[in-house]
């Protein structure tokens, strides 16, 4: 009897049919889970995700581990989420770079967007100004772009790197205004700000979080701002609309993907977590001050607009003649 017993049970076992077992399985996280950055350690990727991570890791009950994986605008970091196992213990937080720009930028791309990852949550919008140097004697974006008009390619502006979201938004504002100035990209917004100050360049377009601190000291000008509304932090800040440049719209982004075919479940907990996290008032509250506006959607939302932006900046990097590094 005991035999008949013991038998049965290994085979209830063995099928996962044990309530407590099956339990047991579908617990999730029952691990820490990676959050893979895109970009170097104290970019705004990475802020994002130190400032979410606390609220996640207390919401989840396991460690939340940010580990960057910077490289090739973006998209090293997100191959690695795409190659991840899809069990939910590894998701990225992406931006528009290797999940909207790269794809409509590189001959080659190591995964297909739609199909590789699954989209949990828009993070955060942020806004990117049109600045120049404390040095250069523009106050208003009319005043630099007559300068511009009347002495072609003698005005350079500064980006982050080749095909980044600021070259990109230095090609639209080219392309609206139609003006001639001239493309210089910098590693990253550091040596960008750096360039900026020292007046190397006159112009630049860079994320809000590595602006700002800038601007508040005084030794840049931000002349307008690529957003629909004024940002709170900037009052003083034209739109591009308001500007004379209607359509300009620069803003970039970060959000949260998991590798396709993570389970439905995985991705519902893993999206009620960032929701919660972004919602977050003292989390919310730390995040505008740094120039991101927190954005949560859902799943079906993040990846409509990730489709938007594809096609948004494809056509920009079409008519720019834009080409890869």
């Amino acid at each position: 009897m005991l035999a008949r017993l013991c038998l049965a049970l290994f085979a209830l076992l063995a099928t996962g049919t044990v309530p407590w077992a099956a339990k047991a399985q579908d617990t999730f996280p029952n691990r820490p889970i990676r959050l893979i950055v895109p970009f170097t350690t104290g970019g705004p990727s990475d802020i994002v995700a130190r400032m979410l991570v606390p609220k996640m890791t207390a919401l989840l009950g396991q460690p939340v581990v940010v580990e960057s994986r910077p490289g090739a605008g973006g998209v090293t970091g997100m191959d690695a989420v795409a190659k991840s196992a899809p069990d939910g213990h590894t998701i990225g937080l992406g931006s528009a770079g290797g999940l909207a720009i790269s794809p409509s930028l590189q001959p080659t791309m190591p995964y297909v967007v739609p199909r590789d990852f699954a989209p949990l949550s828009l993070a955060v919008i942020v806004n990117e100004p049109l600045v120049v140097g404390a040095s250069v004697p523009y106050r208003t974006l009319g005043e630099l772009l007559a300068a511009a008009r009347d002495k072609p390619g003698t005005l350079n502006y500064g980006s982050t790197g080749p095909g980044s979201m600021p070259h990109l938004a230095g090609e639209l504002v080219k392309l609206t205004a139609t003006v001639d100035i001239v493309h210089v990209p910098y590693r990253g917004g550091a040596p960008l700000a750096t360039a900026l100050v020292a007046g190397e360049v006159q112009i630049g377009f860079a994320d809000l979080p590595i602006l700002l601190p800038h601007i508040r000291a005084g030794t840049m000008r931000a002349l307008a701002i690529g957003s629909a509304e004024r940002y709170p932090l900037l009052p003083d800040v034209p739109t591009f609309a308001e500007a004379g440049l209607p359509g300009v719209m620069t803003d970039n982004w970060h959000g949260f993907v998991a590798p396709a075919r993570t389970p439905p479940a995985a991705q519902a907990t893993l999206h009620r977590a960032i929701i919660a996290a972004l919602s977050d008032p003292d989390t919310a509250k730390l995040l505008r001050e740094q120039g991101a506006i927190p954005s949560p959607n859902t799943q079906a939302e993040f990846a409509a607009f990730i489709q938007r932006e594809t096609e948004r900046w494809g056509a920009v990097i079409t008519r720019a003649g834009v080409k890869p590094d």
